[in-house]
């Protein structure tokens, strides 16, 4: 994959390089999850600082609503991981697992960041797109596909405050 002009720089966002540190501090979030649920909540990006690479430990709560009504308190958590030109996604488990590493690149009309990458979970694929965004949001959309998974989750997130 070819790297990203280390010069370009996509206002908010900066430099490739830069990005996963713009995560940093707090988000709120909408998500949907085709056909299943929606989720409302924040989302906070904290630097790990005792950690070997330059790392950043995110936490995601809300509130999950399935389509039939029943709601539930809900929290996820992962580290980014920064690197050249992008960074890494990996599951906040003991030891941490790699999700995915995304390159970015400018996007079609260059007014974003873009990044793509796929993680196959058992039978199930996982084909995931990032697009941080020229008003300072970024979007994540999951399309998951296989056996026993077959969705798309689509999540916009906006900085606190």
């Amino acid at each position: 994959m070819q790297a990203p002009d280390p010069t370009l720089s996509l206002s908010p966002w900066g430099e490739a390089d830069a990005v996963w540190a713009r995560l940093a501090g707090g988000w709120t979030f909408e998500r949907t999850i085709e056909g299943q649920a929606s989720m409302h909540g924040t989302a906070v990006f904290r630097l790990v600082p005792s950690a070997a690479h330059p790392t950043l430990h995110c936490r995601e709560e809300g509130r999950l609503r399935l389509l039939d009504g029943r709601a539930f308190d809900a929290h996820r958590e992962y580290l980014y991981q920064g690197r050249p030109g992008g960074f890494a996604v990996l599951f906040a488990e003991q030891p941490p697992r790699l999700f995915h590493e995304i390159a970015l690149r400018p996007g079609d009309d260059d007014t974003a960041w873009t990044g793509t990458a796929a993680h196959q979970c058992a039978a199930d694929l996982y084909d995931s797109l990032y697009r941080f965004l020229a008003d300072g949001s970024f979007t994540l959309r999951h399309t998951v596909r296989g056996p026993r998974k077959d969705y798309v989750s689509l999540t916009r997130f906006r900085a606190a405050g």
